[in-house]
């Protein structure tokens, strides 16, 4: 019998079916995040923000078509594609710095032609002298082949196992070594309280403008989704404070939503606006007018293709993923047609296997864009990448079916314990907040506030009016947020 191939090119993956051998050959490079990249790139975002340059229209303008065309090109390359090579031209005002008198600025041009992100960023920080300190420091770039049934069809990744966080194996839990919580505390706590101390009037004043905000544009919320401090929200808000004032009419399409300042801007598919806080006050505008109402199209009809596909799939819960990284409406909307097109054509000519049961409405399904992997998160929930061919969907749900069974109990009762372990460090810790990095997933978490609960006769004097973040390290945020490992010991 001859043998037969079927290539999939799915971005930049392929499978190789020979016989009943499949493999995934791949060669993985480690991408920055939009974090990381945020991140990388404070110093140069600070140097050219456009609103530097308020009282030179030249600079300016420039200023904001190039940061523009910047954006661009660094999406192009986190979506695997290949944008046009280009010359940007900046004008750089160093912090504290006036311009001469005639009003000129440095400029300084960057050559774009990098097909590898973290090469961009660091040709980027270098074209104008500021430090790669922090991009060098990321983990290095490596190529490897990934064996795609061993890596990601036969393996359910859960917390004991994996230390996961239900985002695949490149972004687990590490269980670090660390040194003792009250030694660390009687070291940095007054530093945290002092910080906190001095941040009292942003903080104040933040609550005032989201208030203020949310009654005047009848917004549902205002979140903060980054991780710079919070002086830089209060930027945020008031930059789009003076931007709503001058423009009111434009603003009525943002009632009754809730508004995400962090790394995007788009529609999310819970109908959430996020608007980037990189970009200028113009480019929300342009974002507010012309976009908002056309993605929102797209919301009224995802509801419709999450049942398509889980009529396909015996009624199965079509959700969204615990802690998932934001995803734009019509993407979502486009994975959801192609995995219910893929298991639609399998079920008309082979039909799903007898071992299942009669029903999958127990079970939840998240769709996930094309470069995801096929795992069990977990919280339980079967996460598939729309891409997958239809017959390694229905061999992965056979297989872990029972790890997703109980998972998901699991996870139902841990979720209860946590809320009220919550509240209940909170209250006999004196805290002024608590919160988790979204990598904690229930079990940790308790076992963390359980420790803390124990403890508390000679942790409450040092943790009273602090702010703490449960995470995988120890630190003193710049707003005075307290970060501990989950892990952490006495």
């Amino acid at each position: 019998m001859a043998t037969e191939f079927l290539r999939c090119q799915l971005r930049r993956r392929l499978f190789v079916v020979n016989g009943n051998k499949i493999y995934f050959e791949k060669k993985y490079i480690r991408h920055l995040s939009s974090g990381e990249i945020a991140t990388a790139l404070r110093p140069f975002y600070f140097s050219v923000h456009p609103d530097l340059f308020g009282k030179y229209p030249s600079e300016r303008a420039i200023n904001e078509s190039s940061l523009q065309s910047l954006s661009s090109y660094i999406q192009s390359l986190q979506q695997n594609k290949y944008p046009r090579p280009t010359d940007l031209t900046f004008y750089l005002r160093p912090h504290g710095t006036a311009p001469t008198n005639n009003g000129t600025f440095k400029s300084v041009k960057i050559s774009l032609g990098q097909a590898d992100i973290k090469k961009t960023v660091v040709s980027i920080l270098s074209s104008c002298n500021l430090p790669t300190t922090y991009v060098d420091n990321l983990t290095p770039s490596k190529k490897e082949n990934i064996n795609f049934r061993q890596e990601f069809r036969t393996k359910a990744y859960n917390y004991e196992e994996q230390g996961g966080n239900g985002n695949g194996p490149e972004r687990n839990i590490k269980k670090v070594k660390t040194e003792s919580l009250s030694d660390w505390l009687s070291e940095n706590a007054d530093l945290s309280k002092d910080k906190l101390l001095a941040l009292k009037p942003v903080r104040e004043e933040v609550v005032r403008l989201q208030k203020s905000l949310c009654d005047k544009l009848f917004l549902k919320a205002i979140l903060w989704e980054c991780g710079w401090n919070i002086s830089h929200f209060r930027g945020c808000l008031l930059a789009f404070q003076a931007l709503a004032q001058h423009h009111v009419d434009a603003m009525t399409v943002l009632k009754g939503r809730t508004l995400v300042f962090g790394n995007d801007t788009g529609v999310s598919f819970d109908g959430q606006i996020l608007l980037n806080i990189s970009e200028v006050r113009n480019n929300w505008l342009d974002f507010i007018k012309n976009v908002v109402r056309e993605q929102d199209l797209a919301l009224k009809t995802v509801p419709m293709f999450e049942k398509s596909l889980s009529r396909v799939l015996r009624d199965i819960q079509v959700v969204r993923r615990k802690f998932q990284p934001r995803t734009m409406a019509k993407t979502y909307e486009a994975n959801l047609i192609r995995m219910t097109t893929l298991l639609s054509d399998y079920q008309g000519r082979r039909g799903y296997p007898k071992s299942w049961p009669d029903t999958l409405a127990k079970y939840e399904l998240v769709v996930e864009a094309e470069s995801g992997p096929m795992m069990v998160s977990p919280t339980g929930q079967f996460i598939l990448p729309c891409s997958c061919p239809a017959f390694l969907i229905v061999n992965f749900i056979s297989e872990n079916i029972n790890i997703a069974t109980e998972l998901l109990d699991k996870y139902q009762i841990m979720k209860e314990v946590e809320k009220t372990i919550y509240e209940e460090c909170i209250t006999k810790l004196g805290l002024i907040s608590l919160k988790k990095d979204d990598c904690i997933t229930p079990e940790p978490m308790i076992a963390c506030c359980s420790k803390l609960l124990q403890n508390r006769k000679e942790l409450r004097p040092l943790l009273e009016g602090t702010a703490l973040t449960v995470t995988n390290y120890y630190s003193v945020m710049s707003d005075g947020q307290i970060c501990i490992p989950w892990n952490w010991k006495i």
